[in-house]
């Protein structure tokens, strides 16, 4: 690995994470944001799940609210894609770009693109280890976010020895510091049988759940990447018989806190896409015009169980 990769390796990821389709081109006034100041931002998107649509909600709203212009675009989990989406947001020099990236290994392009168009670029979830390469950004923690699921099965299991499921993301970006965090913070007394890819997709993820189930019919836990992915595998598992499997997630959605209260999810992580994307144009902004501010943002993460749902921050804006 070369010194320059090894300056941009990444540090912390969100979520990861993440349900409308959203156009791979750019877009403004009512599909990409609002506003005729002097300031423009691009936004490249990930993907088009529920995380991704309420980041982009965010992000258009608070740009109409502090009056900057805003173009948006959607990679849908494709990093040639992103780089495409890079290359639009430079033609049409906006003054920041903020990226939302698909994987950890396409930010070396993408911010050597930016970097020589001469501009700078926020990521949201994503941190490297030269600031000096980026105007900031809006850091989710996510092995804190697999370390916290970890820790509440390791709380309810008090000591016996358990099973354990995992069904990741998409191999290669958010989901393998997720799975990462949590595979450390378990206790030697819980062992994982399984771990396979759901690719942040519902009918896959349920797929992977039946397959877990039969092969691993005494499970006693199952750590799900997202929450879209963990209703899925929580409808195998049922239609199995295995209904006291206890599923720990991720992103604290409306759907998801209303399932930890329902007893359908038994904890769930929330860190807030409204939160982030909010962050992101309030920060980027911040920092262009005050490029000696804080560069780092960590998003707060809040372990929600049927104990403190009305602790959870809301996650998607109105």
């Amino acid at each position: 690995m070369s010194s320059t990769t090894r300056s941009r390796r990444v540090l912390a990821v969100s979520l990861a994470g993440v349900a409308a389709l959203l156009l791979s081109g750019c877009s403004e006034g009512a599909d990409g944001g609002s506003g005729d100041g002097a300031t423009s931002l691009g936004f490249v998107n990930g993907a088009n799940t529920h995380f991704h649509t309420c980041l982009l909600k965010a992000v258009e709203q608070t740009a109409e609210v502090k009056g900057a212009k805003l173009y948006s675009a959607n990679s849908k989990q494709d990093a040639g894609t992103e780089l495409s989406n890079i290359e639009d947001m430079i033609a049409r020099n906006v003054s920041a770009l903020i990226v939302q990236t698909v994987n950890v290994d396409a930010l070396e392009g993408d911010i050597t693109k930016a970097k020589n168009a001469g501009i700078p670029i926020y990521l949201t979830s994503v941190a490297t280890d030269d600031l000096s390469d980026i105007l900031g950004a809006a850091v989710v923690d996510l092995k804190k976010v697999g370390a916290m699921d970890a820790g509440w099965i390791e709380k309810d299991a008090a000591g016996k020895q358990v099973q354990v499921g995992v069904v990741a993301g998409a191999p290669g970006a958010a989901s393998d510091l997720l799975v990462g965090g949590f595979k450390a913070a378990l206790p030697a007394t819980a062992k994982v049988v399984a771990n396979q890819p759901g690719m942040f997709n519902p009918a896959k993820a349920q797929d992977v759940a039946e397959n877990m189930i039969q092969a691993h019919p005494d499970l006693d836990y199952a750590f799900v990447a997202n929450e879209e992915m963990a209703f899925a595998v929580r409808k195998a598992f049922d239609a199995a018989g295995a209904e006291d499997v206890k599923i720990v997630s991720v992103n604290g959605t409306e759907e998801g806190i209303a399932a930890v209260q329902a007893g359908t999810l038994s904890a769930t992580v929330a860190n807030s896409a409204m939160t982030i994307g909010q962050t992101a144009v309030e920060k980027a902004l911040a920092l262009l015009a005050d490029k000696n501010g804080d560069k780092i943002s960590n998003v707060p993460l809040t372990l929600v169980t049927k104990d403190n749902v009305a602790q959870a921050p809301q996650y998607c804006p109105k």
